[in-house]
């Protein structure tokens, strides 16, 4: 690089002729042409860039290695003896407990240590949502308290830094810095990499920000150290952003455009967390079905993602490349003792071949997350979800068709933009035909950015959502109960999770379709001689046969220790 700046100097210098007006006259066109070639001889005669190259250049086996002075933001851990404790809180969804894992990996890295007291800690870093306004008046009433305990700490130990990171830093980074100078650094779900760099800024006194966003940015390389106690089960993210554009949904704008992790990379992260003993993983995604990754096969392939009959998207169909049934296809051969599940898809992205392979291997659970946000056609037309209430009832039936005894989840939005209450009671029916096992129910909150925000009018009043959601809440747990009941007196496969909250007495799992489980902690009685008298530990696949349910647990009494292979096929609610 030096030699080639060298090179355009030289022929920079030799292009400073003094300018004059030619005239018509013949003389001075003559003196013209003499000049032009007098420097074209001055060029040919001076150095050429291969001269610049060899004169700068030390020969291959007399080159020394230079050690290039660090940028002054990477500290090696040795500097970070004092300042270097740091706390953090996730809130919101599962894909911000794994940035949060992501975080935590790239300061241990830089020197950071970790401390689960916020009165210990010299920087203290908020995981935050956006996806509803009552998850971001959480964080700003928790900033409140922060702040006090950051006046009382730099009074005894020193100055505390506070980050704010993920979604919220992304929409209300302006309004961040400027509320009465809570925060220190800022750093959107794409910048997690630039916090040690955010963070010795922050020690000199400045705020520091980084929310770009990145069309590429997967954090393929960097390995989350999970930040949970839970050793049973973990997270693995496998795509990021959305470019579904669903009108009330803010993530487009806080997470970005839609790009997957390379197929490799999760491969080797769920062999990882297989070999530290996790029995279950979670695949995540905004938008997880969708995933497709083009990088390790041609994307010329002529073949387009296939969509479920009847949903329509906003984009082209993408080609070529692996998708997701390639994924949980590999992901699932990796240890048939672990158990695998994803969210949250689309409704728009469960081909047969999906349904099929769910089907066929026993340790993906028969449980699916299938977001409907509305029973309405016109509500779903303005939400922009690329389907009707008919095509969603043809795809659960579809699903239930080629997945017996299927566990099914959903999200519902009380009071969207122009909601009646012709398309409430709409909505309502739907939560009563399908009969969702599980269920996320909101009020609608508008978020700034969003399609809604700009086209549309938030007209349902407070009160009105309140109640509207009362209702679906009310309508969604007679129908559970219901769901649930029907698994009393099966035998259902429970991977215990330790001991139950409420009993020490007790343990609790999951079942298959991810319905907390309680039984009494007695010794298994195993199906040989060996098993008995062995103590069910965290981690253990259980028989427990159902005696009681209710709309979110079931009860029953322990049958014994088995394998999720050896497990009957009949355990299903």
């Amino acid at each position: 690089m030096e030699a080639l700046k060298m090179f355009r100097l030289f022929r920079k210098a030799m292009l400073r002729l003094p300018r004059r007006r030619v005239s018509s006259n013949s003389t001075t066109a003559m003196k013209a042409v003499n000049r032009k070639e007098e420097f074209s001889s001055r060029l040919a005669a001076g150095p050429n860039l291969k001269e610049f190259l060899a004169k700068n250049t030390p020969p291959a086996e007399t080159s020394p290695h230079v050690e290039e002075d660090p940028p002054p933001y990477i500290t090696s851990s040795a500097s970070l003896s004092v300042n270097n404790k740091v706390y953090l809180e996730t809130y919101g969804c599962q894909m911000n407990v794994n940035d949060t894992e992501i975080a935590w990996s790239v300061l241990q890295k830089s020197g950071y240590v970790r401390t689960y007291s916020a009165g210990e800690a010299d920087v203290i870093l908020l995981v935050t949502c956006s996806v509803r306004e009552k998850a971001e008046q959480t964080v700003w009433n928790r900033l409140q308290q922060l702040c006090a305990l950051k006046r009382k700490r730099c009074r005894s130990k020193g100055p505390m830094k506070i980050g704010i990171l993920g979604c919220m830093a992304e929409r209300l980074k302006e309004e961040i810095l400027q509320k009465e100078k809570l925060v220190d650094i800022l750093a959107g779900p794409d910048a997690y990499r630039d916090l040690p760099r955010l963070l010795a800024v922050a020690e000199t006194g400045q705020q520091a920000a980084n929310v770009l966003l990145s069309f590429d940015e997967t954090y393929a390389d960097i390995m989350p150290i999970q930040t949970s106690a839970n050793n049973i089960s973990a997270f693995v993210s496998i795509m990021r952003g959305c470019d579904n554009m669903c009108s009330y949904c803010i993530v487009p704008f806080t997470r970005g455009r839609e790009r997957s992790r390379p197929v490799h990379s999760i491969l080797q992260e769920v062999q990882m967390l297989s070999d530290q003993g996790i029995k279950e993983v979670t695949l995540l995604g905004q938008n997880v079905n969708s995933y497709l990754d083009s990088s390790s096969v041609p994307f010329s392939a002529p073949a387009a993602s296939k969509l479920s009959r009847g949903f329509s998207t906003i984009y082209r169909p993408k080609k070529g490349g692996l998708r997701f049934v390639d994924l949980l296809d590999q992901v699932s051969r990796i240890n048939p003792e672990m158990r695998i599940r994803f969210t949250s898809p689309h409704p728009k992205d469960f081909p047969d071949e999906v349904l099929q392979l769910i089907c066929d291997r026993k340790n993906i659970c028969k449980q699916i997350h299938i977001p409907a946000q509305s029973g309405s056609n016109s509500v779903l037309q303005t939400m922009r979800r690329g389907y009707t209430r008919e095509a969603y009832l043809d795809l659960i039936q579809n699903i239930r068709q080629c997945i017996p005894g299927v566990s099914l989840s959903s999200d519902f939005i009380a009071g969207f933009c122009q909601e009646s209450e012709k398309d409430h009671q709409q909505t309502l029916s739907l939560l009563r035909e399908v009969s969702y096992n599980t269920a996320f129910l909101f009020a609608y909150s508008m978020r700034k950015k969003t399609n809604a925000y700009h086209r549309l009018v938030d007209d349902v009043p407070p009160e009105v959502k309140k109640r509207r959601l009362e209702e679906l809440i009310s309508v969604f747990r007679e129908e559970a109960t219901r769901v649930n009941q029907r698994a009393v007196g099966s035998t259902q496969l429970v991977l215990v999770e330790g001991p139950s909250k409420r009993s020490p007495t007790e343990l609790c799992g999951r079942n298959d379709g991810n319905i907390k489980v309680i039984f009494t902690d007695t010794q298994a009685a195993g199906a040989s001689s060996e098993q008995n008298g062995i103590r069910v530990q965290p981690g253990d696949y259980v028989l427990v046969k159902i005696t009681s349910s209710s709309s979110q647990t079931m009860r029953g009494q322990l049958v014994g220790v088995t394998t999720l292979q050896e497990s009957p096929a009949c355990c299903e609610v």
